[in-house]
């Protein structure tokens, strides 16, 4: 079973009503551990932060693909009598997140939270290029110093606004994960092999909204492009809720008081 951290509610609602559990979702190459700083800005709700399979606590856990893991989140889930809850991904957390939200058979989702996941490719082009791309970095990942990798990896367009001192110390810390298991995570849950969801977001009947920071280009195109409801991360890159924690909280408990 998928590895988690829990964090209980420090204190039950008045009225008596249930609380929705805030599940949290991870990028590739990050752990539980990214999360901190909003678990501990929630203490009233209670936490579950997942490690995703190949990563962090789950690092011996394989996944197949979306469906794959729709079944490893549902049986995590029940295991912690998460009966009601709001999902809060980032990433390739973001993109899990969607695809349990839109074809799980979970009747439990009370909200969902975007932050920085991509919504699909239309053309089957964008995927066949995706795939290779995919490939490509996965085999780099398999056979490569990890340091070497994740040096490029961070030099993409998406984390152009990092400073330096800021990649370094991104490279330092994924340093620490198995690349034979991120390569395998990263293969088979590819965008490639991602279904197109924004026809599928908007017939959920939850509330849900896409988080993005003000210089993350890309996904703030993306939100606009689709028209999906958003939030503006302000002084923030691709990874809001490490950057500017602060606000991205404060953003979470607003969304959270339109939830259940």
């Amino acid at each position: 079973m998928l590895a988690a951290h829990y964090y209980p509610s420090q204190e039950q609602p008045a009225n008596g009503e249930k609380t929705p559990w805030l599940v949290f979702l991870h990028g590739l190459l990050g752990s539980h551990d990214d999360w901190s700083s909003i678990v501990e800005a929630c203490p009233n709700y209670p936490r579950l932060v997942v490690d995703l399979p190949g990563h962090g606590d789950s690092h011996s856990i394989d996944c197949q693909g979306f469906i794959d893991f729709d079944k490893q989140l549902t049986q995590l889930l029940a295991h912690y009598s998460a009966s009601q809850f709001v999902l809060i991904g980032y990433s390739l957390g973001a993109r899990l997140a969607m695809h349990f939200a839109c074809f799980s058979a979970h009747k439990g989702l009370q909200g969902l939270v975007i932050e920085g996941g991509n919504v699909g490719l239309q053309s089957e082009q964008e995927r066949i290029a995706r795939a290779d791309n995919d490939h490509r970095w996965a085999e780099r990942f398999r056979h490569q110093p990890i340091e070497q990798v994740l040096n490029d990896w961070y030099q993409q367009a998406v984390f152009a606004d990092l400073t330096l001192a800021q990649r370094e110390k991104l490279v330092a810390l994924r340093g620490q994960n198995n690349p034979l298991a991120v390569a395998d995570m990263l293969e088979n849950t590819s965008l490639s092999k991602q279904p197109f969801l924004v026809e599928s977001l908007k017939q959920l009947s939850v509330p849900y909204c896409y988080f993005c920071g003000e210089k993350d280009q890309k996904f703030r195109g993306v939100s606009q492009q689709y028209a999906l409801p958003f939030t503006l991360i302000e002084n923030a890159g691709h990874n809001a809720h490490r950057e500017n924690p602060q606000h991205y909280a404060a953003a979470l408990h607003y969304f959270l008081s339109h939830c259940g």
